[in-house]
């Protein structure tokens, strides 16, 4: 017998059947075919339990027609073993012992032994063992679980199949040339790569090293560069799903991939990942305030805490459920600023654009409210209406004739922040109803349309504003409503001690703010995180900086200055240039302080909006806009309360010290002090003194904690650091006269913590931070 008439002995089954799935091409490592290594494993055991020799059926890989291939064996001598091509794996070829080896590489067989090849009772065994079986995603239990599966039309499979189909109708001379302008164009990948190995070889390879969507996109341009239009149409036809979630992710991930931290500088941008820390969101709405306070128990007015099993993750917001286990379609998170509503989005996005969660959405529109307020006020959009899909080709050109997102499997989200952002009022109850995507109607009737869930029906709606602009959607368009409830202090270490590479720094910082017990709980805001993170960082630069626990006034005059600055930029337009307070933003602050201060005399700390009323001053301003307050959760009537208790507190200082600054009064006794004396030293070191003089009375002479922050505050406000350099060209004018008299004030609080070690030792240490407040001047 002849060697090649032995080999087909041993390699041909006799089942037709079988015999033509044993020539078929084995899987792709991408998963686009399924492997048969387990039905060749199930015939061994079968053919053992039968008492039958076996032989193993080394996977061979199909020749295409141009390749040359043995008549008689049908078998492609130089072809490699496995089925993988040479990028995807390397596979060890061992010798199993007690088995024959046969290289199939080899055109002679001479040096194997006759009597070896003769003997049919021992089973022939291949060199190397069954290829493992490709890397499958794993599937998932249910539909809400994480990290979802892709749309079949954005999957590898499919892409890879259209690349292949598209690429196999070209002639061999237009395959060539394909390659070759494909490899010029792409510096991660050189000829010999290109060219070697058949056309399955090349779309395996080019979606390996270069990923889905620039192999996709590149295959699409190059066919379009040497002419072939008609193809390079239909693959965009064919993989349109997949080109539109690659745009998209490409348009997020740039976006959002670093975080501008405060004051835009150029190369001071950190990376998103390097810095994130996800805040606690509860499904429970209790206002987000939190209750704790150095010296009260409680504040004024009881406020609920959610428990910590109402918590969800950011990840998860998009498949909660309703009441009656339906799905969600319209998800509300709300918190007041500074608690992280604008990095929870982005951080949304980024996941969904970096394939880390939700993959099972084929889409993440941003439509924010400012979006649809800028086109109600743009001109060339008021004269003509427009339709959603007129919106969303708008900001996102690539979805032009996307007809499939009224599709029922098409699954889509939309992102509407800035709720705040729109600026009219929402005709909830009268807006004209829309039933498609393609009828006309203004920004207003098409953002209440939305909500209401007649148009982009299969849309699943992330509705993010501050409390008080959520309050006015009908509850009946809500799903789910969620609250960021800011860091624990677990989060609070990680996000300061992650920020930082220098780790001996980062323990320091962490260290020297939990010295302030009220910092410890302001901290729970993420902003303010990030503000102790910036302040310290610059502080320790300085010899001798730590030594001292740190001021609180500087901290609280930051968040005041930070958020009137918002206000100005997101509800009035103004560019970092032009952030000067003008008089009627310190009228704002002033009133604002004020309202606190009778609140404080009152010791209450929810107001309604009669309140504000009372005050002259805007409830939009006070309760929306100035970033100060947030609404309560209530049935009846509105009630409103200031971002922390604390805050309340120092709006009052603020308030106290303005009017003696601005116009010589102390209106802790009532009394107006000449305007001549506020230039005459003598007269102002009593004025300086009578004031704090007066806040010593009302603290020494209230329960423990009714007064004594605010005691803080104002002696924080009499550094000239404070009123003098962080509230110059804000709230005070630049070069204003220095508040004089600050030494008797010294000796004054001096006075006052001998008396209050005898009569009242619990009051001893606030009046040292006191006087530190007031003193210190290592920052």
């Amino acid at each position: 017998m002849d060697p090649d008439t032995e080999i087909e002995s041993i390699f041909r089954h006799e089942n037709g059947e079988e015999e033509k799935k044993k020539w078929t091409r084995p899987p792709s490592s991408y998963g686009s075919m399924k492997s048969d290594s387990d039905h060749t494993m199930e015939d061994v055991e079968e053919g053992k339990e039968e008492g039958v020799a076996v032989t193993f059926h080394p996977p061979l890989p199909v020749v295409q027609p141009d390749v040359l291939i043995n008549d008689g064996t049908r078998m492609q001598m130089i072809r490699p073993d496995s089925p993988e091509t040479y990028y995807t794996m390397n596979t060890q070829h061992t010798k199993q012992a007690g088995g024959l080896v046969i290289d199939t590489r080899s055109s002679d067989l001479g040096d194997v032994p006759e009597n070896d090849l003769e003997d049919a009772d021992e089973p022939l065994l291949a060199d190397s063992p069954e290829p493992p079986m490709p890397i499958e995603p794993e599937e998932t239990t249910s539909e809400n679980s994480q990290p979802g599966t892709l749309h079949p039309e954005q999957d590898l499979p499919h892409i890879f199949k259209s690349i292949q189909n598209v690429l196999t109708s070209l002639p061999c001379i237009d395959l060539l040339t394909f390659k070759t302008w494909f490899y010029q164009c792409e510096r991660d990948l050189s000829q010999k790569q290109a060219m070697e190995g058949d056309l399955l070889d090349f779309v395996d390879m080019i979606l390996e090293k270069l990923g889905q969507d620039r192999s996709l996109s590149h295959t699409i341009q190059t066919l379009k560069s040497i002419g072939k239009i008609e193809e390079a149409d239909t693959l965009r036809i064919m993989c349109k799903r997949a080109l539109v979630r690659f745009q998209l992710q490409q348009e997020l991930s740039r976006k959002y991939k670093y975080i501008h931290e405060g004051v835009v500088q150029a190369g001071k941008q950190n990376l998103f990942e390097s810095i994130y820390v996800e805040p606690q969101i509860s499904t429970c709405g209790y206002g987000g305030v939190d209750p704790s306070h150095e010296f009260r128990p409680r504040p004024p007015t009881h406020l609920k805490v959610p428990s910590p099993h109402t918590f969800v993750g950011l990840n998860d917001l998009l498949r909660l459920q309703k009441e009656d286990g339906q799905p969600a379609r319209t998800v509300v998170t709300t918190g007041f600023a500074g608690m992280g509503m604008s990095v929870s989005k982005a951080k949304f996005c980024l996941n969904w654009a970096e394939m880390r969660a939700n993959k099972d959405l084929q889409f993440v529109f941003k439509l924010s409210f400012r979006n649809f307020w800028t086109l109600r006020q743009n001109e060339s959009h008021i004269a003509k209406t427009m339709s959603i899909m007129d919106v969303l080709e708008y900001y996102y050109p690539e979805c032009k004739d996307m007809k499939y997102l009224e599709d029922e499997d098409c699954k889509f989200v939309i992102v509407m922040d800035s709720l705040d952002c729109y600026r009219e009022p929402l005709d909830w109850l009268n807006a004209p109803v829309i039933n498609d995507n393609v009828t006309k109607a203004t920004p207003g009737v098409l953002l209440v349309n939305i909500v209401r869930g007649t148009v982009l029906r299969g849309a699943r709606v992330w509705i993010l504003g501050r409390r008080t602009a959520i309050s006015q959607i009908p509850t009946q368009f809500i799903d789910v409503f969620t609250e960021i409830q800011g860091f624990s202090d677990t989060m609070k270490d990680e996000y300061l001690t992650k920020r930082y590479e220098d780790a001996a720094l980062a323990a320091k910082i962490v260290a020297h703010y939990k010295l302030l017990p009220s910092l410890v709980i302001l901290t729970r805001q993420p902003f303010v995180c990030w503000m102790v993170a910036t302040m310290f960082k610059r502080s320790f630069k300085y010899r001798g900086y730590g030594e001292n626990p740190p001021r609180l006034t500087p901290f609280y005059i930051n968040v005041l200055v930070v958020q009137m600055n918002r206000r100005l930029e997101f509800y009035y337009g103004k560019t970092e240039n032009e952030l000067k307070w003008s008089p009627e933003d310190k009228n704002v602050a002033t009133k604002i302080g004020k309202m606190a201060f009778k609140m404080l005399e009152k010791d209450i700390s929810v107001f309604c909006e009669e309140d504000v009323k009372e005050y002259g001053v805007s409830v939009k301003e006070v309760t929306l806009l100035s970033g100060l307050c947030t609404e309560l959760p209530s049935s009846d009537v509105k009630r409103f309360c200031f971002i922390h208790f604390s805050m309340q507190e120092f709006m009052a200082a603020v308030y106290v010290f303005t009017m003696f600054r601005e116009e010589s009064k102390n209106v802790l006794e009532s009394m107006l002090l000449p305007r001549t004396m506020f230039f005459a030293s003598k007269d102002q070191t009593r004025s300086v003194a009578g004031v704090v003089q007066s806040a010593l009375t009302r603290t020494l002479s209230s329960p423990l904690g009714h007064y004594d922050m605010f005691l803080r505050f104002l002696c924080g406000l009499l550094a000239p650091d404070c009123h003098d350099q962080q509230l110059a060209g804000f709230l005070f004018r630049y070069h204003m006269p220095k508040v004089g008299g600050l030494d008797e004030t010294q000796r004054l609080l001096q006075q006052a913590i001998k008396t209050a070690e005898v009569k009242n030792r619990d009051r001893v240490g606030n009046l040292k931070e006191c006087l530190r407040e007031m003193t210190q001047t290592d920052e």
